[in-house]
């Protein structure tokens, strides 16, 4: 598959979805078989090492597991090397979250996906998703983070240092091929929408930063853009860093927010 044609099929974050739609859940506004579906959409999503199971199970079967959960013990995380916020300590779920860069603190669990790539006997290439469950050492306290209100003063600032920066540098520009990936992430499809009780601020809050969150991801396929020297590829760098902290907070701020 080409660069242009993966990032295309970017998806919002797993993790993000799965926050939102078990929060929603245990809240009593959706059934558990609505959120199931909701964070797998068109993908085949199975669960290793739910505790009391031999096998993998399905992702409604794991996340039936989490019945007695509040919501507000449902939480997203987004770390990166450098900024591990809102992970445990070390230990084998921080490992595997630090690289997949993403993760779900649930009570005592975690839960971290893995996106595997198969090839059919005709050639032809799928995904599907497979959670890893980790019991965790000892219960998580939130971190501290911003509020909805200040994640979104945070990225409305960061996205237009960025867009000044980028365009006196003339190297926010795409190559003719990933037109067509950009394209289709303009496209509606439903990644974008929280689900019921969450209050306006938030739901555009994640709309925005989920968004930006895939074109930040696509603009990683199409490095270094225009840029013509080494000079310029770390300008952009140095644009983009900030912009992308921003927006990885924006994500966890909404989709912990509390619901309504």
């Amino acid at each position: 598959m080409s660069p242009a044609a993966r990032a295309a099929t970017l998806q919002a974050r797993r993790s993000a979805r799965f926050v939102a739609w078990v929060r929603a859940w245990r809240a009593g506004l959706v059934p558990c078989d609505d959120a199931a579906a909701e964070i797998s959409g068109d993908e085949e999503h199975m669960v290793s090492d739910v505790p009391g199971t031999w096998t993998d199970v399905s992702l409604t079967d794991a996340i039936a597991a989490l019945s007695k959960l509040h919501p507000d013990e449902v939480r997203l995380v987004l770390p990166v090397p450098g900024d591990p916020r809102g992970l445990p300590g070390p230990g084998p779920f921080s490992g595997a979250a630090l690289l997949a860069g993403e993760g779900v603190i649930a009570g005592g669990l975690g839960f971290v996906p893995e996106v595997r790539l198969h090839t059919s006997g005709s050639g032809d290439e799928f995904e599907t998703v497979r959670w890893q469950v980790f019991v965790l050492p000892t219960s998580v306290p939130p971190a501290a983070g911003p509020s909805t209100a200040e994640a979104e003063a945070e990225l409305s600032a960061e996205l237009a240092t960025a867009t000044r920066t980028l365009a006196k540098l003339d190297i926010a520009q795409w190559r003719p091929e990933l037109a067509g990936a950009i394209e289709a992430l303009r496209k509606p499809d439903g990644a974008t929408d929280l689900p019921p009780g969450y209050d306006p601020r938030a739901r555009r809050l994640y709309a925005r930063a989920a968004v930006l969150d895939r074109v930040l991801a696509l603009a990683e396929h199409a490095a270094p853009g225009g840029a013509i020297n080494g000079y310029e590829v770390q300008q952009r760098d140095a644009a983009l860093r900030p912009l992308t902290t921003a927006c990885r907070r924006a994500l966890v701020a909404a989709c912990n927010a509390p619901l309504l």
